[in-house]
Parts: structure tokens; sequence; C-alpha cells
């Protein structure tokens, strides 16, 4: 009965993923209107009123981006189940790399096309047609309390959500929450998240000279700084491609799914011939351990360069750590390191940016438990676990703000969706099957809080 009812309710889902795509609502006003990210706020507002959420409206964040909130009541003594998801995007990195408009959702080769169609505007529609479905059958009423918050400004790593969640614990209270901004390991296969890395960012910059100097009077003896900086770079990996920051442990060990080389190859486009890196497997590598990545350089570009000795240059740093791993003692240890390999005296400025920690999820509770017989109901295998190598910073402040509640990550996005980059792309089969698990993992959520005395 609940499958054939998500199943009718897919065109009401490929309505609302084609109406979200269409804002423009990255939350950056130097690069698109800011007027775009309100009226997909409101668009959200208005469908979840439509189910009931009577008092779904705008909450003001700290950042100056709003959220939207709402609330629908259940039955006396329900749990309440926080419903999470974000509507502003990533820009679109280039609108000649996108075979179809980005801001367009279009069909090709069975899947749905469009810059947020999987993050996370995919996740929308998802709880959408959850809720559709529950409302739909027995006598239309949710089997728990429910809270919704849609964030803004997601995408810019604002921390807007986390300190509203912290200045406002009543309002997001919640005996369970799902964060539906993550993904299974691969298309049909179900999967829930249980680690987020935590994120470090380090910028650093090195000076040799008072001015670029011209390389064939001075080169040689004249300490060129980007060679300085190269030097201090690569002491970061080691021969293998290990993160070797001192002091921070990289040997940990992934226990739970398998990430086969090949489909992460695949899955990364890693080009022919190229090795992968690191002595552990990829979900050692991706989940449980380190990952210190440069993620630019500023120095003379190729085109235009001269003749001249480098003076100052300067690269930021990122360094993803795992659960267990506290990010302000790694940030403090990648700066040491960088303090303490630097050559030939070189003047070095290193800047401390932000140290967002990781996340691990309980397991085994009432809300695991429904989850997991939901999602084998819905997708006829059982529950695997994963970690994402990203962050949710908005985890973390929930599981500090609310210790007790279980927090429950999954979504529409999988390895082939490509986030983030040109050509976004979501499965329509994963909004089916999740938005089936959703709505039965309400109904069974409140069958074993109430048998658990919750």
């Amino acid at each position: 009965m609940l499958a054939e009812t998500i199943r009718g309710l897919m065109g009401s889902a490929r309505d609302d993923l084609a109406a979200l795509v269409a804002f423009r609502s990255v939350a950056d006003p130097q690069q698109f209107p800011a007027e775009e990210c309100i009226a997909a706020g409101q668009y959200v507002i208005d469908r979840f009123k439509a189910l009931g959420f009577d008092d779904a409206r705008f909450e003001q964040t700290s950042d100056g981006h709003p959220a939207v909130f709402g609330t629908a009541a259940g039955p006396l003594g329900a749990p309440t189940v926080l419903l999470y998801c974000h509507y502003d995007v990533q820009p679109p990195l280039g609108d000649d790399d996108w075979e179809s408009p980005v801001f367009e959702l279009t069909e090709r080769d069975g899947r749905w096309y469009g810059r947020g169609a999987a993050d996370c505007k995919g996740n929308i529609a998802l709880h959408l047609t959850a809720l559709r479905a529950l409302r739909g059958t027995g006598d239309g009423a949710y089997p728990v309390n429910l809270k919704l918050i849609s964030e803004g400004a997601e995408e810019q790593g604002t921390d807007g959500m986390e300190r509203l969640v912290r200045d406002n614990p009543e309002l997001l209270r919640a005996d369970a929450v799902i964060v539906a901004d993550t993904g299974n390991v691969a298309a049909g296969v179900p999967t829930l998240t249980t680690a987020l890395r935590g994120t470090v960012t380090v910028d650093v910059t090195v000076r040799t000279l008072a001015t670029p100097m011209h390389s064939g009077m001075f080169g040689g003896p004249a300490p060129d700084a980007l060679v300085a900086l190269v030097k201090i770079l690569a002491t970061l990996h080691d021969e293998h491609g290990n993160t070797t920051v001192e002091g921070l442990d990289a040997t940990q060990r992934w226990s739970g799914v398998d990430y086969p080389p090949e489909r992460f190859r695949a899955d990364a486009n890693v080009l022919d011939g190229v090795e992968l890196v690191g002595d552990g497997a990829p979900a050692d590598m991706l989940w449980a351990r380190p990952a210190l990545t440069v993620l630019g350089i500023d120095c003379p570009p190729v085109v235009g360069s001269s003749n001249a000795v480098p003076a100052a240059v300067r690269a930021r740093l990122s360094l993803r750590v795992p659960p267990g791993t506290d990010p302000v003692t790694a940030r403090d240890l990648l700066v040491a390191h960088v303090e303490r390999v630097a050559p030939w005296g070189v003047q070095l400025t290193v800047e401390p940016g932000e140290a967002a920690p990781p996340f691990a999820g309980l397991t085994g509770g009432p809300a695991y438990d429904a989850i997991a017989e939901a999602m084998h109901e819905a997708y006829g295998r059982e529950l695997t676990t994963a970690g994402a190598g990203g962050s949710i910073p908005l985890c973390s402040a929930l599981a500090e703000t609310f210790p007790d509640a279980e927090i429950l990550l999954l979504g529409v996005e999988e390895p082939t969706c490509l986030i983030h980059a040109p050509n976004e792309s979501v499965d329509p089969r994963e909004i089916e099957r999740l938005a089936h698990a959703e709505a039965r993992f309400l109904q069974r959520y409140a069958e074993t809080f109430s048998a658990s005395g919750g």
C-alpha cells in the first residue's frame, strides 16, 4: 500500500523538484540575487503549509540568511522528529560545462539533471513525498510530532544554523532528527551515514624578498618563496600519500561498509594509470583518517609570468579529521608542523581558520532500529552504514545540544550525482525509495518509541 502510494506521488515529486531547481538559490549576493534564496524558501514554506505545517515561517539566523521552520502535531505522547534539509545550492561552476540548462530540471537517461537536483533540493522532494504519502493513508494524521528546519545558507559554511540550535534549544528539540543531506554508497544500497569528518583550515604565507627579483641576476642565492612553500607542503604527506602532520594519528581503520578501490576510482573520476594514495583501504582514508588537501595557491601564474624570483606566495590548507580527533588540537598541530619545517628562516605567517568538529552518530536506539526496518522494506536489502568525508557542523551542534536525540543521516545523494560539480543529477528511484523509507520510519518509530516507554 505505502509503496504504491509513493509511486503514485512521483509526478508531484518531479513537479516540486522542477520548481525548486528553477530558483537560482546560491546564498551569495555577489553572484546571485538574494531574492532567489528568499523565493526558494517561500516555496518550501508554502508546500509544507499545505501538508499541515500551519505555522511554517522564516526564522532569522545570525548570518542573515533565514531558515524555514514549522511544526505539525501528532498524537499526544508521540515522539518528536525533526526533519532537516537545505534549499540553497552551490554555484554552477561554468554554464558551458553543463549538458543541459543549469537551473532547469532535465530528464536524461533516467536521471533528473539540474543544480540542486540531489544536493539538497532532491531531499526536500523526499520529505514532501513521504509526508504526502502519510497524509494520503489511514486517517490522514501524522503518527509523530514533526518539526521542519530548512537551511538557507548551508553551502556557504556559515554558523547561522549552529547558533540557532544553541540559542533556541526548545525550538528544535526533538527525540530523533533526520538530516537529509547525505546519501547511499551507491544507488539502490540503503545507507545510513554514522560518521562525519570535521574540517580545519589554515592559510600559510611565505615571504623571502622585499620584491620579486630578476632570476638571471639574483636566482640561485636569492631564496625563492614558492620553492620554500613547496618544501613545506611536501612534508605534509609521505611517499605513499598518507597525511603526515606531526602528532596527528593517521593509522585508524574503518569498521563499516567497504568501499572497493575500483568503485572509488570510478566515483572519483581517477585518471587511467594514476594510483590511489595512502596505505589504507579507500574507506580508511575517507572516513577514519585525517586527510590534508592543498585547496589553492596564490603565486605567479604561468601565463604572464616573468623571469623573476617569487618574493611572496600563499596557500590554503584543508585538514579533514575523523571522529575522535579534536579539531582545535588538529589545527594547532598543523600550525606547529608548518612553523617547524619552514626552511631558510623565511618570514612565515600562519592564519588559523575554522575548526569544525567531526560527528559520530548513535546506533542501536529505537530510531535506528526503526530506520533499519524501514530501509529494508523500501529497498529489499539490509541497511549498511558508512562515513562521509565531508562535514556538517550542524550535526555536532545538534548532538551537543540534544545529547539524547538520535541523529540519522541519509539522503538521495550518491556518488554518480556529481554534487557540487557540473551536470549534477539525481536518480528519481532514490527519491521514491527513500520517501517510502522515511514514511515507514515515522510509522514504525511511533510504535517502537511507545513500546520502549519513551
